[in-house]
């Protein structure tokens, strides 16, 4: 089998702060993640009556070809690489190999890394793997950085305003419904939950405590007790409030490229447990991506949007700038994808149970964050946006704007939620995604069918069924009237979307299946603690 040189080599790049500390044992195993091209290029898969027979059309059509397993099986007995499984559905060949026989596999150095001076290890590659066939995306595994940041803020001053979920919620006019019907796949890349907090947080608020699964991916694990507990609590917080009746299943990978895509294509694919909805509350920004494993990631998110699952992204809480030394406008991958609903953050004021202001989040002056958006370097204008008037990007680039929507999101005006047993006040992007999530859950319960890649359908609606943002800025953009760089087509008005939505497929009015969640109608005032105006 003959090699060949791979395109990312351009854009393989070590992090500015990484240093080399030695190399890597050549006799310690590593498994490694191979990621293949569809047999078919992607189409619209027929109606099916049942997931499961959608499934198995997309995988007889789009998994990968017989063939292309063949040669790269034969290629890794020839390197001596244990095969650990093959799913062709998920177009995934894992192996497992000494560090020599990787190395020499894929034309890799392996070593050991650190990103701060004293900080934890990885094992890197300070080389892109060169592809051994022309059927290999990417191969993940071999560079074990993290590649992405939950995207939480925890108030650091005194709230402004403080909200439950449902609250959120009923100031968005979220349509009635509690989920029933639906499975919310939560994405998560570090921490844990404690059921007992959990229990306690929904009994708080005069719920059932949803179902909830946690399921491993590869090394990954429920484990609470670290930072990241913050992000998985308020994910599972957020969506379960506002949709109690469905099946919560979060998915806890390993924060590295291989991670993350195996995280996102094993609940996609699903069968046991599959998703209508799937929340990604993390990411990284769009320049920090190598081309492959973003390919790579890219593929497992049309996957999702194919199997008529919504996967909504949150845009992150670092500005248009995303965090990148020298305030370039820069995106966050995968908010940027064009196959899911990236999510915003808006300030949001209450007056009794109504809004009274809602404007873009920006704290960056008192370090309190400001939501991401912009516009994508990689990814071309889709055509839902042809009429959104994007910016052109930096350099020229007429690429996706980010985000698509957006919702509360500052941490002084945050979600009251509880974290390893104690009462946290959180906002950040990473609130919206769940929250849009829940609202799915809601829409496909009450339409009957699964809103699947939604973004089509929400920009031919427009602006008629959100609440247009036109005050703030998130550094290098503006809010205005219609769509705009930092909050999307706007916050929802959910019962004018499900109404329109309903219009444009025939749908029957709403009948709510299963009961309205306590708190969840939309009667009760908000009690919101103090208030405060900004222009």
């Amino acid at each position: 089998m003959s090699k060949t040189t791979p395109t990312d080599s351009a854009n393989w790049h070590l992090p500015a702060s990484a240093r080399y500390l030695g190399p890597h044992a050549s006799d310690e195993t590593l498994d490694v993640t191979l990621v293949l091209r569809r047999k078919n290029a992607l189409g619209k898969l027929a109606p099916s009556a049942s997931r499961s027979a959608r499934h198995a059309d997309f995988v007889a059509r789009y998994g990968a070809d017989p063939a292309d397993v063949e040669r790269l099986r034969s290629f890794s007995r020839q390197h001596g690489l244990q095969e650990l499984a093959c799913e062709p559905g998920r177009r995934t060949l894992h192996l497992r190999g000494t560090a020599q026989a990787l190395q020499q596999a894929f034309g890799v150095q392996l070593g050991h890394y650190e990103l701060t001076l004293g900080g934890a290890s990885y094992v890197g590659s300070a080389q892109a793997p060169t592809l051994p066939d022309p059927a290999v995306i990417a191969v993940l595994g071999l560079d074990q950085r993290p590649v992405a940041q939950p995207h939480f803020r925890i108030a650091q001053a005194e709230p402004a305003n403080t909200y439950t979920p449902l609250q959120v919620g009923q100031l968005y006019n979220f349509p009635a419904g509690d989920g029933t019907g639906q499975i919310i796949a939560i994405i998560e890349l570090g921490g844990g939950y404690v059921q007992a907090d959990l229990d306690t947080y929904f009994s708080g608020l005069g719920l059932k405590t949803p179902s909830i699964t946690a399921v491993s991916v590869d090394s990954g694990s429920n484990q609470p007790g670290g930072d990241a507990d913050a992000e998985v609590m308020l994910d599972i917080e957020v969506s379960g409030a506002l949709a109690p009746a469905a099946q919560l299943v979060v998915y806890f990978g390993g924060n590295t490229d291989q991670g993350f895509y195996n995280a996102i294509s094993q609940a996609a694919h699903s069968t046991t447990q599959p998703a209508t909805v799937m929340s990604i509350s993390w990411g990284g920004p769009e320049s920090g991506w190598s081309t492959a494993s973003r390919n790579a990631m890219e593929t497992a998110l049309e996957d999702a949007a194919a199997l008529d699952v919504t996967v909504t992204v949150a845009a992150g809480d670092n500005g248009s700038s995303d965090g990148v030394s020298g305030g370039q406008p820069t995106v966050d991958f995968p908010a940027s994808s064009p196959s899911v609903l990236g999510c915003g953050g808006t300030e949001l004021i209450s007056s009794g149970s109504t809004i009274s202001s809602e404007v873009v989040w920006n704290e960056t002056a008192g370090n309190e964050g400001a939501t991401g958006g912009g516009v994508s370097t990689v990814f071309a204008l889709p055509a839902w946006q042809a009429t959104s008037k994007v910016p052109a990007a930096p350099g020229g680039f007429v690429g996706r704007g980010v985000p698509d929507v957006a919702g509360n999101a500052d941490p002084l005006t945050g979600y009251s939620v509880l974290v390893d047993g104690q009462t946290e006040v959180i906002g950040g992007t990473s609130a919206v995604a769940p929250l849009w999530a829940g609202l799915v859950a809601r829409l496909n319960q009450q339409l009957g069918h699964s809103l699947g890649a939604a973004n089509a359908a929400l920009y031919a609606i427009g602006e008629t069924a959100f609440h247009d943002i036109t005050q703030g800025n998130n550094g290098s953009y503006t809010a205005g009237p219609g769509w705009d760089a930092c909050t999307g087509l706007g916050s929802p008005n959910g019962q004018a979307l499900l109404s329109a939505l309903q219009g444009a497929t025939g749908s029957p009015a709403p009948s709510p299946s299963g009961h309205e969640p306590k708190g969840g109608s939309h009667k009760p005032p908000v009690s919101g603690g103090k208030h405060k105006g900004k222009s």
